[in-house]
């Protein structure tokens, strides 16, 4: 499992990607991302320094990406930000995890962490947008069918 921080930044570049180009306000997306303003504004600062993400500050400004969706994966997102799962550490906690100390379960695991590997490289922003956009739109859909229901 991923941690929050990461969780919380594939929401939020996925949000950005979505935007198309348009610089996004922190406070914006952490609103529809239900995310904790100041803990974003820390994970936004992280991806900015490892230039996943643009900032600009004063009017006009916000987050954009600093490169294209399509060339943003989970994977560099994982490492931006130190999560556990980009570590080869052992199944059983016995240190990192490598041939030379091949516990009993690392031909399992070593396989299972490649899997987890390739699917996080698999997975770029502009997947997170598409799902993001897919995710707003029933919402809004949800809000005009209640508002007529409200009026019939």
């Amino acid at each position: 499992m991923l941690s929050q921080g990461v969780g919380y930044a594939v929401t939020a570049l996925g949000y950005i990607a979505a935007a198309g180009g348009k610089p996004v306000l922190v406070r914006e997306i952490a609103e529809s991302g239900d995310i904790p303003a100041p803990y974003l504004a820390k994970i936004i600062n992280a991806l900015s320094k490892r230039g996943i993400v643009l900032t600009q500050r004063g009017v006009g400004g916000g987050v954009t990406l600093a490169r294209p969706a399509t060339e943003i994966n989970l994977f560099d997102l994982c490492a931006a930000l130190d999560d556990p799962v980009v570590h080869p550490m052992c199944m059983l906690g016995n240190a990192e995890c490598s041939d030379d100390r091949a516990c009993p379960a690392h031909k399992f695991w070593s396989g299972a962490r490649q899997k987890v590997y390739d699917f996080l490289q698999a997975t770029s922003v502009a997947d997170i947008a598409a799902f993001e956009s897919r995710r707003r739109w029933s919402k809004v859909s949800e809000k005009v069918a209640e508002r007529l229901a409200e009026r019939n």
